[in-house]
C-alpha cells in the first residue's frame, strides 16, 4: 500500500489534524495511558484526560493565570498527574534529569472515538514537567521537547516560559480539581484509626493558583510520539487503517490491511 513522507518536528504531522477534529469529539476527552511497570516491567495502563497539545493549551474561559503567547505548534499531547502516583515514576524510571521534571519512559496512548468509529495508538516517550523546569534540572527536558515546537509567530521564544506553561494547565483545571494534588498520597494504604494527613486531605478545593502543596504534586505529561496507528471502522464493508512513523526527522505514511 502507498506510503510518503513529511518532515516530522517543525511541520504539522500529517495525522494531527484529523485526530485533534476526532477528539473535539469526545466529552470528555478520556484515553487510555499505557506504560511499564518500575519495577517488574510488566504493562500497566489507567484512564486520563486528554488536555491539549503542548504549548496549545485549550483555554477554559475561568483560567485566571498569565497565558504563554501563542507561538508555537507542536504534535505533542499532554495530560496531568500527581507526581506521587505511579505512572509518574514508571517515566522517571527511565531517567532523564535528576529532579521534578524528568522521564522519558516508554508510553503508548490509546483513542477510542466512538462517533466514528475510529481508534488512534500513539506510541512513543512520556516527560515530566514539573515546578523545577525552567532551571538547570530540567534542561535536559527543555532539551528533549524544544525541538518539536514549531514557530508559527514572529514574538521571541524569549517571551515564553516553560514555568509559565505549567500554571496555565494548573489554572485550566477546576477548584476541586486543583485540590485533588493536596489528597494524600495515591495508591498508600488507608489505616483504621490513622491520624490525619494536614494539610493533606479529601474533598479540598484550591483557588491559589500557586498553593504551594498543591503545586508541588502537580506536574504535566508531555507525550513525545514517535509512531502513530490510526484504525477507522466507520465503513463496516471496508475498515481502513495508517501507520505514521518518525522516520530520522520524518513522518513515513503507510497504508496497512485493518
Amino acid at each position: 500500500m502507498a506510503s510518503s513522507k513529511a518532515s516530522s518536528a517543525l511541520i504539522e504531522a500529517p495525522w494531527r489534524a484529523a485526530f485533534l477534529s476526532h477528539v473535539q469529539q469526545l466529552d470528555p476527552p478520556t484515553f487510555v495511558l499505557c506504560t511499564l511497570g518500575a519495577q517488574d516491567r510488566t504493562a500497566r495502563g489507567r484512564t486520563v484526560i486528554f488536555r491539549g497539545m503542548w504549548a496549545g493549551l485549550p483555554v477554559h474561559p475561568k483560567n485566571s493565570a498569565r497565558l504563554n503567547p501563542d507561538i508555537y505548534r507542536t504534535n505533542l499531547p499532554t495530560l496531568t498527574t500527581d507526581a506521587r502516583m505511579e505512572k509518574a515514576s514508571e517515566l522517571m524510571a527511565h531517567e532523564l534529569g535528576n529532579g521534578q521534571s524528568g522521564g522519558g519512559g516508554p508510553v503508548e496512548a490509546v483513542f477510542w472515538m466512538p462517533e466514528v468509529q475510529t481508534q488512534w495508538r500513539l506510541c512513543g516517550r512520556g516527560y515530566l514537567i514539573g515546578p523545577d523546569i525552567d532551571t538547570d534540572a530540567g534542561a535536559s527536558v527543555r532539551a528533549a521537547l524544544s525541538p518539536h515546537m514549531r514557530p508559527i509567530a514572529e514574538s521571541s521564544s524569549e517571551s515564553w516560559s516553560w514555568s509559565l506553561e505549567l500554571t496555565a494547565h494548573f489554572g485550566n483545571l477546576g477548584p476541586s480539581m486543583r485540590g485533588s494534588f493536596r489528597n494524600p498520597p495515591p495508591g498508600t494504604p488507608l489505616l483504621e484509626n490513622q491520624p490525619p494527613h494536614e494539610p493533606l486531605g479529601l474533598g479540598q478545593k484550591v483557588d491559589d493558583l500557586d498553593d504551594d502543596v498543591a503545586r508541588s504534586n502537580f506536574r504535566v505529561v508531555v507525550i513525545v510520539p514517535e509512531e502513530v496507528d490510526k484504525l477507522d471502522l466507520s465503513d463496516p464493508q471496508r475498515g481502513r487503517r495508517w501507520n505514521y512513523k518518525n522516520c530520522d526527522g520524518s513522518w513515513k505514511t503507510t497504508e496497512l490491511w485493518p
